[in-house]
């Protein structure tokens, strides 16, 4: 079989690394790729959201499948696209992405499924929004704020007052910090709790459910300072009790479920939901239609089925026929990121000390890497994620961080505490 995996990220080199462990599978492409890909597939130099040309190569090299990383090409039709010319694709339709490419159209899908969720506002335009906030919200209370588009992980501000609010929606919809994706936003209820993400592999009538995991969002130790698209994960995250998943698994997904065949949606793929763990109970903060950055990083290496049978069996809608298998394993993973991250930072700089990392000791997925004259040098914010799995979180803490303190790049950043909320409740 011939795979395409379309991306060039952590994530995707996550993707071809499992996918190449894959003995159904003797040939494997990937778009544009980093300096970890390219020693694993051949690197196809056209863009994520160029789906014709895309499509045209899949049709020129035989490829059997292709298997979609980032959201943008998702949202943009690609899935719809390549069905029209009968060319087999893992990922949701264009209305699936919109679960992720519309904060609106999610939080309206969670209201109209009764998936539990924070009461919201949505807002077309700055004056309604504004009006709202002068004479409908109280000085001190606090607000999440959100553009409604896509806008890489950080269109989300945690808002202490209105004050705050306002700033927020006036950088979003006037100074347009988001682009487009600020044109709409939406206010959303503050929940306090703790976040965790749980991914499936569905094929809109079954669905598999992945190890919990747990992000690490803020660029600063215990989670302070600005979003970033993520600097660290670990799996299985203890915050998702036996029983809290029986309440996802059993109360929640199914109405995700429900919702997509009554809408009409077809979706075949990841579907990531990101709940607040409020006194024991799930609300769903958000949807994504891909796997996670660096959720994919840290649970993947503790899949045990074949990802291509996975891909395969959701496809042609037969998920349901296969059973999913996992380590009984914990994994950490920890971002190196550029310093300045996740605001302006310099690439360009040699990496060293990734030949001391033994591959039984820890994975190193690369993201913003690339080549240049036999050299991998950097060449974006989040750099590099280190992936280790061992017994337990504490013990997997200490192996990934060996394998961290051997890579070396000029300003180099990542945070010392991740999994800290578990090691620090012992």
């Amino acid at each position: 079989m011939k795979v395409l995996v379309i991306g060039n990220g952590g994530r995707e080199h996550a993707i071809v690394w499992k996918l190449a462990q894959s003995p159904k599978i003797n040939k494997l492409y990937c778009t544009i790729g980093n300096s970890g890909i390219e020693n694993l597939a051949e690197i196809v130099n056209i863009k994520a959201d160029d789906l014709v040309s895309l499509a045209d190569f899949v049709v020129k090299e035989k490829i059997d499948y292709a298997f979609v990383g980032p959201e943008i090409p998702l949202a943009l039709g690609i899935v719809d696209y390549f069905n029209k010319r009968n060319l087999k694709i893992f990922g949701p339709s264009k209305k699936g992405a919109l679960l992720e490419a519309s904060k609106t159209f999610s939080k309206d899908f969670m209201k109209k499924y009764a998936i539990p969720t924070a009461d919201y506002y949505s807002f077309n335009d700055f004056k309604s929004a504004k009006d709202f906030l002068d004479n409908q919200w109280e000085d001190n209370k606090k607000v999440v704020v959100k553009a409604d588009g896509l806008a890489a992980g950080k269109g989300v501000v945690m808002c202490q007052n209105r004050k705050e609010a306002q700033l927020a929606i006036e950088q979003m919809m006037l100074s347009k910090v988001f682009g487009d994706s600020g044109s709409k936003i939406v206010f959303e209820e503050w929940l306090e709790g703790e976040e965790v993400s749980v991914l499936l592999f569905t094929d809109g009538k079954s669905f598999e459910i992945m190890p919990p995991a747990q992000d690490h969002k803020r660029i600063g130790e215990k989670d302070t300072g600005l979003n970033t698209g993520g600097m660290g994960a670990y799996a299985p995250a203890p915050i998702a009790t036996e029983k809290l998943l029986k309440e996802i698994k059993e109360n929640i997904t199914p109405k995700i479920l429900e919702g997509l065949q009554k809408e009409k949606i077809e979706y075949k793929g990841v579907l990531y939901v990101g709940f607040m763990i409020v006194k024991n109970q799930p609300y769903v903060l958000e949807f994504n239609c891909r796997f996670g950055d660096p959720e994919t990083q840290v649970i993947l290496p503790l899949l045990k089925t074949d990802l291509f049978d996975i891909m395969e069996q959701t496809i042609d809608c037969k998920l349901g026929d296969l059973k999913v298998e996992w380590f009984n394993k914990s994994a950490v993973t920890v971002v190196i990121a550029s310093g300045g991250y996740p605001e302006k930072h310099i690439n360009g700089y040699q990496i060293s000390g990734l030949d001391l990392v033994k591959p039984e000791d820890a994975i190193v997925f690369h993201a913003g890497t690339k080549t240049e004259n036999g050299k991998i040098v950097t060449s974006g914010g989040r750099v590099l994620a280190v992936s280790a799995i061992a017994d337990d979180i504490k013990s997997t803490v200490d192996k990934v961080y060996k394998s961290v303190e051997k890579i070396k790049f000029e300003k180099s950043y990542y945070r010392k505490d991740i999994a800290w909320r578990v090691l620090k409740n012992g």
